[in-house]
Parts: C-alpha cells; sequence; structure tokens
C-alpha cells in the first residue's frame, strides 16, 4: 500500500489538497489511476450503489465514465475534523443520445493513516441542460484551482 500525502489530521490547507487532487484524478477518467487513492478495501456508497475493494471501484468507475462521456468535475471543500472530509461536486457529462447534463452533490471521505480514502459516502442529483448551458470544460485551468462554479 503506498501512502498517500497529505495524511490526517487535516488542516484547511491539507485538506483543500486533497480535495484539488481528488479533482485532478476524476478528471482523467483512468479508473486504475483513481482506484490508487483508496484503501485496498475501501468502502463507496454511489447513489444507490454499494461498491466494496479497489477492483470494484476500477468496475464502477469504468462503466460510470463508458456511459457519462466528455465528464468534467469541479469539487470543493465544504469541511473537515481529523481524518474526514466534507465536499460538495458538480461535473457534468453527456449521454451517448447526446443529452448533457449537470450533476451536483457531496461526498463525506474517511481516510487512513496512509492517507488513503476508506470510505466514501456520496448523494448526487442529475439535471438534463442543454449543451449551450454548458460551463465546466475538461479539467481545470491552474488559475481556477480553489474556485467553484456557482450551484445554481
Amino acid at each position: 500500500m503506498t501512502p498517500r500525502p497529505p495524511f490526517p489530521p487535516f488542516d484547511e490547507d491539507t485538506a483543500r489538497q486533497k480535495v484539488q487532487a481528488a479533482e485532478d484524478a476524476w478528471n482523467t477518467r483512468d479508473p486504475e489511476r483513481v482506484s490508487l487513492a483508496y484503501t485496498e478495501d475501501s468502502v463507496w456508497r454511489n447513489r444507490d450503489q454499494h461498491v466494496v475493494g479497489r477492483a470494484e471501484i476500477v468496475r464502477f468507475l469504468t462503466a460510470k465514465w463508458e456511459r457519462e462521456l466528455d465528464y468534467a468535475l469541479r469539487k470543493e471543500l465544504w469541511g473537515f475534523r481529523g481524518n474526514r472530509i466534507g465536499v460538495r461536486f458538480q461535473y457534468e457529462s453527456r449521454n451517448a443520445g447526446g443529452q448533457w447534463f449537470r450533476s451536483y452533490g457531496n461526498e463525506l471521505w474517511e481516510f487512513s493513516d496512509e492517507g488513503l480514502m476508506r470510505r466514501r459516502e456520496a448523494s448526487i442529483n442529475d439535471v438534463p441542460i442543454e449543451a449551450s448551458e454548458r460551463r465546466i470544460f475538461g479539467p481545470r485551468p491552474e488559475s481556477e484551482h480553489g474556485v467553484l462554479l456557482p450551484i445554481f
């Protein structure tokens, strides 16, 4: 198991680093790379799905990014304490039929002492949007780090 700094307990700077690292990794849309940030036995609740372990995380993310095309994500630190971080996020993607969606949600994260996420709980809502309403285009440019687009 390769440690993933920064390590808990988190302060505001290290919590923000974890959030940005997660955003950057998910925007690669590389399930194998993303899975390395989680413990071997990590437990997820994502909407109505329950995922346990890195192999299931890879399968879950592979299927997700096969459905959610042109996926682009933004995350924002909501709060932190000890080894836990709360995040709000939004992402945009389109389905194979060309319908665009903006998805809004919150995540609760819990980390091991090695800085790997051992628990993730995500609640997500999807809103159909027109292509002209899009506001998230690819990974966040360096100049936007720490800035989340308005929710509404």
